[in-house]
């Protein structure tokens, strides 16, 4: 019995080693899901991007902002002018926290009166808000106690008796409440759509050879864009209503407010629909079995929705080769445009970018999977 186990086991050593897709899988993929997890699961904030509004204008104000400069936890990306320039700055994202420092700041200091320092921070993120409120309050608290003890070594009297310098007067755009549903929510609307979007379409191609098809397509008049084109839109439009359906549970059961125009973010949602359906429908091309079709819809959409589309872990966390990565996932964009229309109430000339790029990752998959079907013809 024993000798012809080893024979079996010898055989099937033998297949592995042979088959070098079968080998990598096992050998690479442990260690690559494990390098991506462990670089991309990263819930620490770093490199904040922050702007100033200085109002002050003095040697004090500017003491606290380089201070803030030099704190690794921070990027200052820029100094504002109006305060009507925090809303612009926040729709568009580029920047989660704003510092204001008021008038009179240095006077409030030399007095020796607190000064009421107010510190903005984006909450339509609520995990990288709560962090970075901490961050500040810490930061803004460091500072503070470092103002007294100088002061009372100069003045000669004990630090416990001088008042804290800095009041800050912390305050949360677009979820005053913090609320984590209104953070993921969104979210899981861009991953749901991405995986049931890919998937519909990731056998369609595949499904006509298995079923030897195939050829009718190959002698039809029928090109291969027209072809692409064709299989994709009946998918979009089915895919549509579930567009509908969870912007409706979103709405109704989680709460989740919808500032933005309706219109638009079923225009937008069109759009990722044709760019996520475009990477399903070359799977379809490149793939030669329903199965591996399915399972390369669900890892090549799934994993990198959830871990690199800022859709649970920021992506200013992740290391800078990690962060050009993301850009190579659409989940990312549509993700953007979901939280901006919904919490932001942000409109199209906010949301383009994002959109111009989903409507590229559609083109490039179209024109690659008709490329690709052409050369198998």
């Amino acid at each position: 019995m024993w000798i012809r186990i080893r024979a079996i086991m010898r055989k099937e050593f033998v297949h592995i080693f042979r088959d070098v897709r079968t080998l990598a899988v096992v050998v690479v993929l442990p260690v690559l899901m494990l390098v991506l997890y462990g670089y991309a699961i990263n819930l620490d904030v770093r490199h904040l991007r922050t702007a100033i509004l200085d109002q002050d204008r003095t040697s004090a104000s500017r003491g606290l902002i380089r201070a803030l400069q030099n704190n690794e936890y921070f990027d200052v990306v820029g100094f504002l002018n109006t305060p009507q320039e925090i809303d612009r700055l926040f729709a568009r994202g580029e920047a989660k926290v704003v510092l204001v420092i008021p008038r009179g700041y240095a006077r409030d200091i030399a007095a020796g009166n607190p000064s009421q320092v107010q510190v903005l921070v984006d909450g339509s993120d609520s995990t990288t808000a709560t962090i970075a409120q901490s961050y500040v309050l810490g930061f803004i608290q460091s500072v503070s106690v470092d103002m007294v003890r100088a002061y009372a070594a100069r003045a000669g009297v004990p630090a416990e008796r001088l008042a804290v310098p800095i009041d800050v007067r912390p305050l949360v755009w677009y979820n005053p409440e913090m609320k984590s549903t209104y953070f993921i929510v969104p979210g899981l609307v861009a991953i749901i759509l991405m995986q049931i979007s890919a998937l519909l379409t990731s056998l369609t191609i595949v499904r006509e050879r298995e079923r030897g098809t195939i050829e009718q397509l190959v002698v039809s008049p029928v090109m291969p864009h027209e072809l692409m084109i064709g299989k994709i839109v009946p998918y979009v439009i089915i895919a549509f209503v579930d567009v509908v359906l969870v912007i409706i549970c979103g709405r109704l059961l989680f709460g989740v407010p919808l500032k933005g125009s309706v219109v638009w973010l079923l225009a937008f949602s069109a759009i990722f629909l044709f760019a996520s359906m475009g990477i399903g429908l070359l799977i379809s091309v490149l793939a030669r079995t329903q199965l591996v079709a399915f399972i390369a819809a669900v890892l090549g959409t799934m994993l990198p929705s959830i871990l690199l589309s800022g859709f649970m872990f920021p992506v200013t966390s992740m290391p800078k080769v990690l962060q050009a990565l993301t850009y190579l996932v659409p989940a990312r964009y549509f993700i953007f445009i979901l939280r901006g229309i919904f919490l932001k109430g942000a409109g199209p000339e906010v949301l383009w970018k994002a959109a111009l790029a989903l409507v590229l990752f559609g083109l490039v998959a179209v024109a690659a999977s008709a490329r690709r079907f052409e050369k198998r013809l």
